[in-house]
């Protein structure tokens, strides 16, 4: 497996990580922990050495499974793990807000570390901006945390690039986890992409498959089943999806002059967009894990990116990528801090 340095951070990871999250949360099947650790050791053994996980997977569920799996190479992977909705400490009940008060940072870190059975967390990102904690104090309890040894590295998931630039001030910031995909591409025109070129800062796509839609397995012979998070997402309603189908049709071209499948030409297309761009695909199958750590093999033309950038630019994909409460957590700027 290739490798790429996650910005200038110094933090070096396989050219594709795992997403974990769907091993434990968020769909109708999920996977026993043996069966998980199962997965995972098989990922290590073909490469992989970037795990995404966090504490709100369950809540707590899927970092304990990450801990788990991962205890015999410990120095020898990079996990990654989040803080920030407001989940109880004590009945893992999550409450449906966020919050990143600076004692709430303190009390997941201790949580992060004893499920995933660490001394120190490699890469800890805020989950979401909390829109009633000045980034810098978010920042700063994390510079601190650093500074005791019990994180290495901090990241943010999808913040506003004001909040970004005020974050990495105070403390640098390694890494960004974003949704980024070709049907979801606007980190190229928001300026999250520019300041992490200029700032040096590392750039993981979450849902780099379309939350699995760009596989061209999803929907095309029964409804998604209940308890499938899609299944609020208007992005996958029907409608929606039969007109989203061009970008599995576009992939689909591509591939099969690759011999691959659509979705290794939608994560190689990805590792082409800049050096330190890292994917991390979930899945709850061994063959499928197999076909996406493939992609980094997958070596697209000048010409093939030509003809996705000619196909793409024609297609406007149909649907928010999330319901409204959601969408409303995403891109936001942090407030000002108001002491002096």
């Amino acid at each position: 497996m290739q490798t790429r340095e996650l910005g200038r951070s110094g933090l070096h990871v396989s050219a594709i990580g795992l997403g974990c999250m769907g091993m434990s949360f968020g769909y109708a099947a999920t996977l026993s922990q043996a069966e998980g650790v199962a997965l995972i050791d098989a990922a290590v053994e073909r490469g992989v050495t970037f795990f995404d996980t966090a504490e709100v997977y369950g809540p707590f569920a899927n970092e304990e499974l990450v801990g788990a799996a991962l205890g015999n190479v410990r120095g020898k992977v990079i996990v990654a793990t989040k803080f920030g909705f407001d989940i109880d400490p004590v009945t893992g009940e999550n409450r449906g807000g966020l919050t990143s008060r600076p004692d709430r940072i303190r009390r997941a870190v201790e949580g992060s570390l004893k499920r995933l059975g660490v001394e120190t967390i490699d890469l800890l990102y805020q989950h979401r901006v909390d829109p009633d904690v000045p980034i810098e104090d978010v920042a700063g309890t994390v510079r601190d945390l650093i500074a005791e040894g019990k994180v290495q590295h901090f990241g943010l998931s999808e913040p506003g690039v004001q909040t970004l630039r005020r974050a990495h001030a105070i403390q640098p910031v390694a890494a960004i986890q974003n949704e980024y995909s070709l049907w979801w591409r606007a980190p190229e025109t928001n300026g999250i992409l520019a300041a992490c070129d200029e700032l040096g800062i590392g750039f993981v796509p979450y849902s780099p498959l379309g939350k699995g839609f760009l596989t061209g397995t999803v929907g095309r012979d029964a409804p998604l089943p209940k308890g499938d998070f899609r299944a609020t997402t208007p992005r996958f309603a029907p409608e929606a999806m039969a007109k989203n189908q061009a970008f599995v049709d576009l992939l689909t071209r591509v591939a099969k002059d690759k011999d691959a499948t659509p979705a290794q030409v939608a994560l190689a297309w990805l590792l082409t967009r800049r050096p330190y761009v890292v994917p991390i695909p979930g899945t709850t199958r061994l063959h499928r894990l197999e076909e996406n750590i493939g992609a980094a093999s997958i070596a697209l033309t000048p010409a093939d990116l030509a003809a996705i950038d000619a196909g793409a630019a024609e297609l406007e994909a149909a649907g928010d990528r999330y319901a409204p409460q959601q969408m409303a957590m995403v891109g936001r700027e942090a407030p000002l801090p108001t002491h002096a």
